[in-house]
């Protein structure tokens, strides 16, 4: 991915019963990134709920919400409005370049979706295809500990 500069960066991912998204733009990648190095991947970890329990002091802390254009967490019945949001999000910035991450479960149908709408600009991406310690990966866990942070609410 580093050869290339994106203009915007989605993640789109699944947790259980929930979808979600986040949409960056890339002026506020690297100051975003340096507030979210405590994130980790939640399957991951040994003590999950006292990592959630930190990590929620370390999203108010650092105000993480405040950097993505837009997050949103719905229950997976809702995907057709989250699909439609980002294909949204497409077609007002068609001269874009955009980076899309998404759930490897949910890669083929949303690579035909962006297909459709002739995404030359969108590069999308298997979430298990993210360089470890990469930018990307690091905006990735970002999405999956708050749709875990959402789950068991």
């Amino acid at each position: 991915m580093g050869s290339k500069e994106f203009d915007y960066y989605i993640f789109i991912d699944y947790s259980e019963n929930l979808i979600g998204y986040m949409t960056l733009e890339k002026c506020k990648v690297f100051e975003f990134v340096t507030k979210i190095s405590k994130f980790a991947h939640y399957k991951e970890l040994k003590h999950k709920s006292s990592y959630l329990h930190s990590i929620k002091k370390v999203i108010e802390k650092n105000k993480v919400l405040t950097y993505p254009l837009k997050t949103k967490i719905r229950k997976t019945i809702d995907t057709p409005e989250i699909y439609s949001d980002i294909l949204g999000f497409l077609k007002n910035h068609h001269n874009c370049l955009i980076f899309i991450s998404v759930d490897n479960k949910q890669y083929s149908n949303f690579e035909r979706l962006i297909n459709i709408i002739d995404g030359q600009d969108v590069k999308v991406v298997k979430e298990n295809e993210l360089k470890k310690d990469s930018n990307e990966y690091k905006m990735s866990l970002v999405l999956d500990t708050l749709l875990n942070i959402e789950r068991l609410k």
